[in-house]
């Protein structure tokens, strides 16, 4: 995660593997294990492998303390036999975390921010669902809310 300030981080790994004989079911927990073993970033991508057979790509950013932990989670809870590390250097926007009130209450923001200025935002997938639950109204109805609510507090334009 970066700091408020829009930074250069070096010394990161990108441990990458492939698979095609595991249930794609197991794809969600897979990812839930390996950021709560430390991994920054997660995310599968579906590969066409050697004699055309359907597979995925198994990608997984972190830092070199949490290496071994990855790597354990990688080999315990895939079929895979080998992975890649490849060295990755990665660059943040700087990031904060700001509220808006809307007519579905007080909702987070992030904003991310490049050379100190503003250039994207938003809404908390996770407040605006609650609100939308709690308000039985459409999530994209309470998202679109916040957007608006948010640019107009902030005086930027939604893209």
């Amino acid at each position: 995660m970066c700091a408020s300030q829009d930074r250069f981080i070096d010394n990161r790994l990108l441990l990458q593997t492939n698979v095609d004989d595991m249930n794609p079911e197991f794809c969600p927990y897979v990812i839930d294990k390996l950021l709560a073993a430390g991994a920054s970033d997660a995310y599968w991508i579906p590969v066409i492998m050697k004699k055309g057979r359907p597979g995925l790509m198994l990608n997984v950013m972190c830092g070199p303390q949490a290496v071994d932990a990855v790597e354990e989670v990688i080999f315990t809870e895939t079929t895979t036999l080998g992975i890649r590390h490849v060295p990755a250097r990665t660059h943040c926007l700087g990031k904060e975390l700001k509220t808006v009130l809307t007519r579905y209450g007080e909702l987070r923001v992030k904003a991310g921010y490049y050379k100190g200025r503003m250039v994207q935002f938003s809404p908390e997938h996770a407040d605006c669902e609650a609100a939308a639950v709690a308000y039985q109204v459409p999530l994209k109805t309470v998202f679109d809310e916040a957007r608006i609510c948010f640019s107009l507090q902030e005086g930027q334009l939604p893209d």
